[in-house]
């Protein structure tokens, strides 16, 4: 994983030659879209599995997402949701194993992002998140950022833009365990679950969205959020390619890489996640 200093490097360096690319173009939509309703557009996704048999599983994700970008403005909001039950080993108060079917998963984040335009290529930004997860390295972090936007390309087929500056972050670890001396049994230790402190830095942010329609019907996505500290660094990629069936619907199949660097025990640093959505655009 890069930190943020190569990245910042990586991105300062490739707008000089983005910029050599096709000129910045903005493609006349057709009545009725979203430059009769101030730039605004939308789409909501939503997925859901279940399995009943040897083994039981439930799975649901939904997001939803509205942007609206025009001569003056670049701005985005998210909220997005993911849940799961399952079969679990877990240990009753005999001390038995036993099969118990409950919670997986349970993770929501939502964040929003205001640019104005300096002109048709470039920005400032400014950008929140927030993301609570029961089951992470962190059980909620929260940023406010500020920074420089630039479009590199935007035509009918493509889109490609860059979003970099500092931020302030705060989170909170996930509970954890430690030894501590036994007061029943002097010289023998026992553990204890505890709440470690909330945790607050500067971290670098960056951002790097792509966007290409490979034919009328179909277009792939990619995002990548890089939020980089002394003392914790999160990454996070998603990549989706999406299968219109309507003007308004849409079948997509996304997967998503997330990079905690702070772990806890029985916590990784790496999460996966592959969904397959039912989308409506509006």
């Amino acid at each position: 994983m890069m930190n943020k200093l190569s990245l910042a490097a990586l991105i300062l360096a490739a707008l000089p030659l983005a910029a050599m690319a096709d000129d910045y173009q903005t493609a006349t939509p057709p009545s009725g879209t979203a430059a009769n309703n101030g730039g605004w557009s939308g789409s909501g996704e939503f997925g859901f599995a279940s399995a009943r048999g040897n083994s039981r599983s439930e799975n649901a994700n939904a997001k939803l997402g509205l942007s609206q970008e025009n001569e003056l403005w670049k701005n985005n909001f998210y909220l997005n949701g993911l849940r799961s039950k399952g079969n679990v080993d877990v240990e009753d108060g005999n001390g038995n194993t036993v099969d118990k079917f409950t919670t997986t998963a349970n993770r929501y984040d939502t964040g929003a992002s205001v640019g104005y335009k300096f002109d048709p290529r470039s920005y400032v930004v400014t950008a929140a998140r927030y993301e609570h997860d029961d089951f992470g390295a962190n059980l909620w972090q929260g940023i406010v950022s500020i920074g420089y936007g630039y479009i590199a390309l935007k035509n009918e087929r493509a889109e490609l833009s860059f979003e970099i500056g500092p931020g302030f972050k705060r989170y909170q670890a996930a509970n954890s365990t430690r030894e501590v001396a036994d007061p029943a049994n002097p010289g023998a230790t026992i553990s204890e679950s505890y709440k470690p402190d909330a945790q607050s830095e500067v971290v670098g942010r960056g951002l790097i969205n792509a966007k290409y329609r490979l034919t009328d019907n179909t277009a792939l996505e990619d995002t990548l959020l890089v939020e980089a500290g002394s003392k914790n660094q999160y990454y996070q990629n998603d990549i989706g390619l999406s299968v219109s069936m309507t003007r308004k619907m849409a079948l997509k199949v996304g997967y998503q890489i997330r990079y905690n660097s702070n772990t806890q025990p029985g916590t990784v640093s790496t999460d996966k996640l592959m969904t397959t959505n039912l989308v409506y655009n509006f």
